[in-house]
């Protein structure tokens, strides 16, 4: 059995999630600024500005989890599992 070493991870793996949290902030940001333009109303712009925020994070997970891993995650997902 020939043991591989632990590969890092690449940059762009690293910085996916601070790229999904950066999206629905911005997207957050946008309903939060169009509310206060709209309505004048700072309270009423920042809930809307953190309920858009949770929703569109927890939209993005949803989606993540229904990727389905080809076969080299398959078989990363197997050699990890073997390790313990």
């Amino acid at each position: 059995m020939t043991s591989n070493p632990p590969q890092k991870p690449s940059r762009s793996d690293r910085l996916k999630p601070v790229e999904l949290v950066g999206l629905s902030g911005v997207m957050a940001l946008f309903v939060g600024l169009t509310i206060l333009l709209t309505t004048r109303e700072l309270l009423l712009s920042v809930i809307a500005l953190g309920i858009t925020f949770i929703v569109v994070l927890v939209v993005i997970a949803m989606f993540a989890l229904n990727i389905k891993p080809d076969e080299a995650e398959r078989n990363d997902l197997d050699e990890q599992d073997k390790k313990h």
